[in-house]
């Protein structure tokens, strides 16, 4: 169950109140000097990218993988330096250098 914070729209006092989504309704049906206040939901969990535990060397493999299909792409820049040569990395930051955007 959610916790809702509500306000008291004579007092201006502000609360929460830990109850579930049937019985905010109700509440705020027979309270009627109270409202909602709107909050802002927080993601919380790994599978969000960057946040959490690190990647798999499976999943690393896989990203240098598609990286290595598309060199010129920011995805190359953060997972396919590692399988290229010197001579590859250095060739590329010159092109990179010299690009007409």
């Amino acid at each position: 169950m959610p916790t809702y914070t509500f306000i008291d729209n004579i007092t201006g006092f502000t609360y929460d109140e830990f109850m579930g989504m049937s019985e905010k309704d109700k509440y705020l049906e027979n309270n009627l000097h109270i409202s909602q206040v709107p909050t802002m939901f927080a993601f919380v969990g790994d599978h969000i990218m960057g946040v959490g535990p690190k990647s798999d060397s499976g999943f690393n493999e896989r990203m240098e993988q598609i990286a290595n299909s598309h060199p010129g792409s920011p995805l190359a820049d953060r997972y396919g330096g590692k399988s290229k040569s010197h001579k590859e990395i250095k060739t590329r930051d010159v092109l990179k250098k010299h690009r007409v955007i």
